[in-house]
């Protein structure tokens, strides 16, 4: 199996050198993005071979070799949400919460929304508690108008 490289500060400093000149070898200068044109992995994302059973993310490597060391626990950001993109400038280290809730998915949109499906506010006096342990946002009010309507349903039955 093929193990991703920490940083590129393990390496010596010849070393280095010689990987900035392949990396930015194989970059597409654009007036915006500076997109990767060589391999990418299953998500989308350029990576750089170092040896036969070591490779690097282009992107991580591109910020690593312009601005640092990422931080321990850090996750790098795409601002122009561009996957291919190393240009620096569009590379920010975040934490993998921010980075989540930066983008659009799911978890992003939901964290987004500022009114239920029926208009009620979602602030923190109409959000049902037991739901947030698990990840979901719901509509206090909605939730008991539903389990009164639930009820009157099945008294009815009786």
């Amino acid at each position: 199996m093929v193990k991703p490289t920490k940083s590129v500060f393990y390496f010596t400093q010849d070393r280095r050198t010689i990987l900035n000149q392949r990396l930015w070898a194989k970059v597409e200068k654009t007036d915006s993005c500076w997109n990767w044109i060589a391999d990418k992995d299953s998500s989308g994302y350029g990576r750089l071979w170092y040896t036969p059973k070591r490779w690097l993310l282009a992107h991580r490597t591109a910020y690593e070799l312009t601005k640092g060391t990422i931080p321990q626990d850090f996750t790098i950001d795409h601002l122009c949400r561009n996957k291919r993109c190393v240009n620096p400038d569009h590379l920010e280290a975040v934490t993998h919460r921010e980075n989540v809730l930066r983008g659009i998915g799911p978890t992003a949109m939901n964290h987004k929304k500022e009114y239920c499906k029926n208009g009620h506010l979602l602030s923190s006096d109409n959000l049902v508690v037991w739901l947030l342990k698990v990840g979901y946002r719901g509509c206090l009010k909605c939730t008991r108008d539903y389990g009164r309507l639930y009820m009157r349903k099945r008294r009815s039955r009786n």
